[in-house]
């Protein structure tokens, strides 16, 4: 499939307004690559690029939602030609629906969101609890496999899970997915924090290790991985410890894990957990969980595919961790989405500054005191994107995307707008080899808010 219109470059932007520790510049020219309304092209802060940095991947929901997103497609960014990746059949106001796409960093894959696949009615219609991860060919082929597996009758299948997977994230190598996870088991059974039934919490699948699982009428008996639960949620924290009740906002920990304190590199996921302060109110905080190699062996807290009552527990030689502690702060508190440099040595994320403006900060997955990053007057209004070098982070700032440098010395924590133009880009993702930036703008085409990806050369700001 091609979008009739390819390409259309658009005229420089000159970057405006004077922010602290702000250098006002010159913008980057910005292409439109996507065009028309026949859907929109969601990036949704995933990993779009394609290995060589020729394709980006996304979703097609609409402005007002994603009951409407049933294709999974990539655009050439030289061409601006669109290849369908993946189409649902039978779909209808009750799903299936299919988001939130992500390119593997080597092979032609790419995973996504896949809800039930013949949905009827609202007892199997798309819900958080009731989805798993598709794994589409690159190639436009439009065949599918699934990364996990799903069985909500007892006795559970180990290496199965009982819920719904959302967010999937490849590891550097290709042989892990990471995503968020919402139960239906215990959710069917009542286990909630006051109305909350969805405790969500956070896995991973270890592809090449098939599971089985009964025949089901929605999802498929075979995944392309072996997958379990790694961070532990409970619905009632005790208070002023380092338990929690909901995890998100996660990532991989480097595209290789991080340097431990020993010198071996660990294999690890970044996330936000909700702790309750000695107050009983709930703060979110930045934690770490180091996950094992191997993830079929059983640990201490429980089974691994759990029970009628209980989460599926994590495997032996998983450990979490508390990164910051800021609940009995002035500030406290940490939001979005947890990114970690390339190379695992930093994390970065959002907390209050000293002026209550929300601002970048930086942290060792080892441990130790958040550094501040950005110094925006006002402060950003997304998540920090990693430039592959390490030196340089992405955000935005209002309407304003700006290239911060984060390399020790004297330019550290000064940022360069790279364009400055309404409406507000989000979404943003580095190229592989960090020259460009693509992002998503909402544009009135043809009478409709559409989601169109943009892209920017940002090499001059890199270098």
């Amino acid at each position: 499939m091609r979008d009739r219109n390819f390409f259309k470059p658009l005229l420089s932007l000159l970057a405006g307004g004077v922010l602290m520790l702000l250098q006002s510049v010159a913008g980057a020219e910005e292409v439109q690559v996507t065009h028309g309304s026949e859907f929109s092209h969601h990036l949704d802060n995933n990993d779009n690029f394609s290995p060589d940095d020729r394709f980006l991947v996304f979703d097609t929901r609409a402005a007002e939602g994603y009951a409407e997103s049933r294709r999974i497609a990539k655009v050439e960014i030289a061409t601006g030609e669109v290849t369908m990746l993946y189409e649902t059949r039978n779909a209808n106001e009750f799903g299936p629906v299919v988001m939130a796409a992500s390119f593997a960093h080597q092979g032609n894959r790419v995973a996504f969101i896949h809800g039930p696949a013949d949905p009827t009615g609202p007892e199997n219609q798309y819900e958080k609890h009731r989805r798993i991860g598709g794994v589409a060919s690159g190639d436009g082929s439009r065949e599918i496999r699934f990364a996990d597996a799903r069985d909500i009758a007892a006795p559970y299948t180990v290496g199965a899970l009982r819920g719904g997977t959302h967010r999937h994230e490849f590891s550097g190598d290709g042989q892990w997915i990471g995503f968020t996870y919402n139960d239906a088991v215990v959710r069917a059974h009542g286990l909630k924090i006051g109305n909350d039934l969805d405790l969500r919490t956070i896995g991973v699948t270890k592809l090449g290790r098939p599971v089985t699982v009964p025949e089901s009428s929605q999802f498929p008996t075979e995944s392309e991985g072996f997958s379990v639960l790694v961070v532990v949620v409970t619905p009632d924290p005790q208070l002023g410890s380092d338990e929690i009740s909901y995890a998100a906002g996660d990532s991989w920990v480097g595209r290789n894990g991080y340097l431990r304190d020993d010198g071996q590199r660990q294999l690890a996921r970044a996330f936000i957990g909700t702790v309750r302060d000695k107050q009983g109110q709930p703060v979110d905080e930045l934690f770490i969980v180091d996950i094992p190699e191997d993830i079929t062996k059983p640990g201490p807290l429980g089974p691994l595919e759990g029970t009628d009552t209980q989460f599926p527990m994590p495997p032996a030689g998983t450990v979490q961790r508390r990164l910051t502690h800021t609940s009995e702060s002035r500030h406290t508190g940490c939001v979005g989405i947890a990114r970690s440099s390339h190379d695992g040595s930093q994390i970065a994320f959002q907390m209050q500054d000293e002026n209550d403006h929300l601002q970048v900060f930086l942290i060792s997955p080892n441990g130790g005191e958040p550094k501040q990053a950005t110094f925006v007057q006002g402060g950003v209004t997304s998540d920090a994107r990693w430039h592959p070098s390490g030196n340089f982070i992405a955000c935005v700032a209002e309407n304003k995307i700006l290239i911060t440098d984060v390399r020790p010395g004297e330019e550290f924590g000064k940022s360069k707008v790279l364009n400055d133009r309404a409406p507000a880009p989000f979404a943003l993702v580095w190229s592989h080899d960090g020259k460009t930036l693509a992002y998503n703008r909402t544009v009135n085409t043809n009478g409709q808010n559409i989601a169109h990806i943009f892209v920017a050369d940002c090499k001059t700001l890199t270098e």
